[in-house]
């Protein structure tokens, strides 16, 4: 059966310029201390709080990479809806401002499942599967 009603159009989020840069300069110094300074520094920048909970769940830290992620993921949903999502449709990755709620996505769904919060794991999962396929692969494949 087709779907009569529109698809509703991609939310885009603004670029933020100086978080970016100064995200950039963290990866330079490559130190927790600077991303944690990015994030504290611009606490509503997802990508600074998908820096931390990456870095986090490649070193172990399960718990500090979940709660990082999940961060990071609420701050960009309060982008989203600013940005007039309405809690569904698409949130493409090839945009490169989206990439830190979509990498914050990930990394949650990855921490809820390794802390046996498998429902949430699967939420997550779809939800970044919602968002952008493409989202999902480019993930996986780093």
């Amino acid at each position: 059966m087709q779907n009569l009603l529109p698809e509703p159009p991609a939310t885009l989020l603004p670029a933020h310029e100086e978080a970016d840069a100064a995200l950039a300069a963290a990866v330079e110094q490559d130190t927790d201390e600077a991303y944690a300074e990015v994030a504290a520094r611009f606490p509503t920048y997802s990508a600074g709080w998908a820096a931390l909970a990456t870095r986090a769940l490649a070193a172990g830290q399960v718990i500090p990479a979940y709660a990082y992620a999940r961060t990071g993921y609420h701050r960009g949903l309060d982008q989203l809806r600013r940005s007039g999502w309405k809690g569904h449709g698409p949130v493409p990755w090839s945009h490169k401002p989206n990439r830190g709620f979509l990498r914050c996505l990930y990394v949650l769904s990855r921490a809820a499942g390794e802390i046996g919060e498998a429902d949430e794991a699967a939420r997550c999962a779809q939800f970044l599967r919602d968002c952008d396929p493409a989202a999902g692969d480019a993930l996986a494949s780093h």
